[in-house]
Order: C-alpha cells, then sequence, then structure tokens
C-alpha cells in the first residue's frame, strides 16, 4: 500500500540526524467500491512526513485502511450534502484505528446558538400566546371594570407595578383576574414583587403561578391570598440572590 522514497544529499546527511531527514510516502487506492482495480495513474496520493512517521505507517499499512475509507466517506457525504461533516479518529498504541462518524455536522457556532436561541423564542411565543388567550385574562377595559376604575388609571397602575399586566403584541396587555383579592383590590405585595423578581411582568407572573416548596407547596398567588405576603417575598428574595436553584 504504501513505501517510502528518501532522496537526501551528502551535504544535508551529514548534517542532519537520520530521524529528522523528511521522507515521502506514496499510498495508492488500488481498487473501487466493487473491487475493480482502477486505472493506473487515477488514484495516487504522494506527501512528505517526518521519517519516523513515515516508518510507522509503511511498516503497518492495514492499520491506515479504516482512517482512509472514514475519510473517504465524508468526503462523499459532504459533498451530496452540500455541508460539513465530521467524524472522530481514536487510535491505540498498536496502530489500530477505529473512526467514529459525528451524529450532527460541524457547524458555525454562532449560527447554530442563533438558531437555538431563534427557536427558543419561537416556543415562548406561542406558550405566551396560549396563556394570555386564557379566560382568566382580562383586557384592559375588562380589567378597569373589575375594579371600577378607568382604563387610563389601569395602564398607570401597570406602568407602576401596581398590577400586573402582561404584554400579548397582537392582543394587548391582558391581566390575570385572580391577581384582585376578596377585598376588590390587586395584591398589596405586587409592587415589592416587581421590585424583588427584576420588575419583568413574565418573572412575577411565573412566581405567582408556580408552586414554591418554602411556602409549604403553595403558588405565589395563594400565599398571598391567604395573608403569607411576607413568607412569599421572603421566597421571592432568595430567588433573586440565588438561594435556591
Amino acid at each position: 500500500m504504501a513505501n517510502i522514497k528518501t532522496q537526501p544529499s551528502r551535504r544535508d546527511s551529514k548534517r542532519s540526524p537520520r530521524n529528522s531527514s523528511p521522507a515521502m510516502l506514496t499510498t495508492a487506492f488500488m481498487t473501487n467500491a466493487e473491487g475493480v482495480a482502477l486505472p493506473k495513474g487515477v488514484a495516487g496520493v504522494t506527501f512528505r512526513a517526518p521519517r519516523n512517521i513515515v516508518e510507522v505507517i509503511s511498516a503497518r499499512p492495514s492499520k491506515v485502511k479504516a482512517l482512509l475509507a472514514g475519510y473517504g466517506k465524508a468526503m462523499a457525504e459532504s459533498q451530496a450534502a452540500g455541508r460539513a461533516v465530521s467524524f472522530r479518529v481514536k487510535v491505540d498504541p498498536t496502530g489500530d484505528t477505529t473512526v467514529i462518524p459525528m451524529e450532527e455536522p460541524m457547524a458555525d457556532t454562532a449560527n447554530d446558538l442563533a438558531a437555538a436561541l431563534d427557536e427558543a423564542r419561537g416556543r415562548g411565543r406561542v406558550q405566551a400566546a396560549s396563556i394570555l388567550a386564557r379566560e382568566d385574562m382580562l383586557s384592559a377595559d375588562k380589567f378597569a371594570t373589575l375594579l371600577g376604575i378607568s382604563r387610563m388609571t389601569v395602564n398607570t397602575k401597570r406602568q407602576n407595578h401596581q398590577v400586573l399586566g402582561l404584554d400579548g403584541a397582537k392582543r394587548g396587555f391582558r391581566f390575570p383576574a385572580w391577581q384582585v383579592g376578596e377585598d376588590g383590590k390587586p395584591f398589596a405585595a405586587l409592587p415589592r414583587l416587581f421590585e424583588r423578581l427584576g420588575g419583568g411582568p413574565w418573572s412575577v407572573y411565573r412566581f405567582l403561578v408556580q408552586s414554591h416548596p418554602e411556602l409549604d407547596g403553595l403558588t405565589g398567588r395563594e400565599a398571598l391570598r391567604c395573608g403569607k405576603a411576607d413568607e412569599a417575598l421572603a421566597v421571592a428574595d432568595s430567588i433573586a440572590d440565588g438561594s435556591f436553584a
């Protein structure tokens, strides 16, 4: 499969150690996929490498077959798919070579990240639209009627974090009806929740609808409704500073 050719000059042989002199490795592909010999000169590869490397390869030509086959397969797949493909090579001390195809093509990391973020944002938009379409999500007009105030006042309270309003893009802001307590007023702890959770309406919403072990399994809104505002705010603090994962 391979042979060594060296042609060092007399001058070079006097100055350089034998193992550092360049050597030439010639390898040829002898058959096609059906085992038929290819025409002479069609498939030949010659390259130069340090003598010690060439000697190792030439002493075990059969060990290189797996690597060459894997590389050839990767080239064919890449050309057929029009994209980069990858494989991993494991070589043990005896020279045995294992070629492991990679499931995914080698891709640009930035492009992969951008695609993943776009996909995540898409899932988020779908989920948000599903939440905002629920019956307990009121428009500004209906929420104003529930509170007995004007729509303008509702928007002012939303901007001041006195009520929770979620941006529905196409549907406009939606206001959870359950944020109004038995006294007919929004939870008094809402401004402090916004402050502790970074001011994001969706962060406050998640806190209010999720169960919390620290609140004996109650959701945030259940805790506020049953008078455990201080406990709920303490849990919000722990989430904000990372005390609870």
